[in-house]
């Protein structure tokens, strides 16, 4: 069964993976594989949380009670790219449709530009890693001149409600900054009713 269902049962592996306390390593890990089983399906994103704007758009797919992970869909529309930012938190992020280019960016001294460092172009069905201690600054744009691109993230906390840091790349001056979610309600993954009243 799909629809849904796929992103139902990608948040139970996570929780489950939350539940059993597992570190970051093992997070990181086991989550790849998990989100790279959920990209590899295009048949569940509700169409409201895959809609493009005027500027990119973060939906709020699901976030544990807990605080422990959530699930966003980010919606890029051509040319649309996010400022110098930074997560504080671990993350994972799966290519659904199109094409991004996610460049890292290395502060240097006080004041000075930042410089660019490694640079990944994920495509449908891939999915890399980020976390505080290893790939966390970074810009990230729409590769595809003509179309949207979507991709899948999972943080390891609210990210909306993290309070992060965009940079200036001339000076590496960092601004404190709350993402927040361009959604008002998260799709419904618990109503059952129709897959119960087909047994």
């Amino acid at each position: 069964m799909g629809g849904i269902t796929t992103l139902r049962d990608f948040v139970r592996g996570m929780t489950r993976l939350a539940d059993a306390a597992a570190d970051q390593r093992r997070l990181l890990e086991a989550g790849s594989a998990l989100l790279r089983d959920l990209v590899a399906r295009d048949d569940w994103l509700p169409a409201d949380c895959a809609e493009a704007g005027p500027t990119y758009r973060q939906y709020l797919l699901h976030c544990d009670p807990l605080e422990r992970f959530s699930v966003v869909s980010f919606v890029w529309g051509p040319g649309q790219r996010t400022p110098v930012h930074d997560h504080t938190v671990w993350g994972l992020v799966g290519m659904l449709r199109g094409e991004e280019i996610s460049t890292e960016v290395i502060p240097g001294p006080p004041g000075t530009p930042m410089r660019p460092g490694r640079q990944d172009r994920l495509r449908p069905g891939e999915v890399v890693r980020i976390s505080p201690e290893t790939y966390d600054i970074h810009v990230v744009e729409n590769a595809v001149p003509d179309t949207a691109s979507i991709s899948i993230h999972v943080y390891g906390g609210n990210i909306g409600a993290v309070a992060r840091h965009v940079f200036d790349p001339a000076t590496g001056e960092r601004r404190r900054f709350v993402s927040g979610y361009s959604n008002a309600a998260v799709p419904n993954l618990w109503d059952r009713s129709r897959e119960t009243a087909l047994d």
